[in-house]
């Protein structure tokens, strides 16, 4: 059941929100966007194409393998004239070299199975200078116990085989440096990064979004039976008359083009 970015039906799962403030704060701290122009590789539906250009920057051009996800992001930045998208891979994005002083990759390299021509083209899209910007969740990101801030963990505590699956395809901090030290970069930094995924007034706002699996690709490894379960087993841990911060962990790698 693993989602497919290329159909119709899933066009709009990762466009329906947009980023929270925590996140630009994030950005903010490492690096000035002011002016810059900004390479969203894996743009999916331009959520965060659009939050860097709400942050100052030049321009934003967003870059997805999905055809689909291009026309949503499309759609979603009409009214941003310096953000625009285009179709293409991590490893041929089709953009000019050395034209964007940050190149940034948001939940893209756990898709892969290797780094190497993914950062390779980082780099040559890449200015003297530049950074790349990777945001993605490591292992240890991903096995925090659940609770009503961090709903994620319930998708483990209730189906034991997610973490296995999830823990596979998520990148070691060390394997991600390594590859960024063999395309070229240096001055390469890593942090943990808290960001609110989304704020739900009620949990039946919450119910919905995990029914429609939105944002979320490892909920297609769940039938529809077992997403009742999971809406089930969260309605029980949580509070279900407050509203509910949802925030997960990520890790953050900023590396430099010298």
């Amino acid at each position: 059941m693993t989602i497919d970015f290329h159909s119709e039906k899933n066009r709009y799962t990762y466009a329906s929100r947009e980023a929270h403030d925590g996140w630009a704060k994030a950005i903010l701290d490492v690096v000035d966007p002011r002016g810059a122009r900004i390479a969203d590789v894996g743009c999916g539906g331009g959520i965060y194409s659009n939050a860097w250009a709400d942050l100052g920057v030049a321009a934003v051009v967003g870059v997805d393998f999905s055809e689909q996800m291009v026309i949503a992001a499309r759609e979603n930045a009409q009214e941003r004239p310096n953000v625009s998208f285009q179709q293409g891979s991590a490893e041929n994005t089709g953009l000019s070299s050395e034209n964007f002083d940050v190149v940034f990759e948001r939940a893209l390299i756990h898709h892969l199975q290797d780094f190497d021509d993914c950062f390779a083209e980082a780099y040559r899209l890449l200015v003297a200078g530049g950074k790349l910007i990777i945001q993605d969740r490591t292992p240890e990101d991903v096995q925090i116990p659940g609770s009503s801030e961090h709903i994620r963990g319930y998708f483990f505590e209730l189906f034991p085989r997610l973490t296995e699956f999830e823990t596979k395809r998520r990148p070691k901090d060390e394997r991600v440096h390594d590859a960024l030290l063999k395309a070229g970069f240096s001055n390469i930094e890593s942090k943990n990064l808290w960001e609110t995924r989304k704020v739900y007034d009620r949990f039946d706002l919450l119910a919905q979004d995990l029914r429609g699996r939105t944002g979320r690709s490892i909920l297609h490894e769940l039938d529809d039976g077992e997403i009742e379960q999971l809406i089930e087993h969260i309605g029980n841990q949580i509070d279900k008359s407050q509203a509910i911060f949802e925030k997960d962990r990520w890790t953050l790698w900023v590396a430099k083009k010298v």
